[in-house]
């Protein structure tokens, strides 16, 4: 680890980005979607293949940070990918007496900055999409 070049903080483009939760995760990807509204969400970032995943389901207004020394090695510990090459930590209110500690390590990161509808629209705007577990209604 030494002469490494540590893993810097995650930056986010400009937006409110308060309110975030889990809104997939299987074995090819981790998604995190924040926004401000219980209608949609504006930002996800897509962990893809994810090695290590330790964060709350649900939590708000996060700090990102550069991974530490001790976290960096407790993923490499857990993972046998070595240096992962995405490292994202963070401190965030996540309802508990301390801020909770989030760290996910994955191959790849996206974001994207979209309108993600959480609920049916017939009506959707060109260029909005919907939440994997929205569907039309049924007929």
């Amino acid at each position: 680890m030494d002469g490494e070049r540590p893993h810097p903080p995650l930056r986010l483009p400009e937006g409110n980005w308060w309110d975030w939760d889990v809104v997939a995760w299987d074995a090819g990807e981790f998604r995190l979607a924040a926004g401000y509204s219980v209608y949609h969400h504006d930002l996800e970032l897509v962990f893809g293949e994810p090695l290590f995943v330790s964060c709350p389901t649900e939590f708000r207004d996060p700090v990102f940070r550069s991974p530490t020394a001790a976290e960096l090695a407790s993923v490499r510990r857990r993972s046998a990918a070595g240096r992962p090459p995405v490292l994202v930590a963070f401190e965030a209110d996540a309802d508990g007496a301390e801020p909770a500690t989030g760290l996910v390590a994955a191959r790849r990161l996206e974001l994207r900055a979209e309108t993600v509808l959480r609920y049916w629209r017939a009506d959707a705007a060109p260029g909005q999409r919907f939440a994997p577990w929205v569907r039309p209604p049924a007929d």
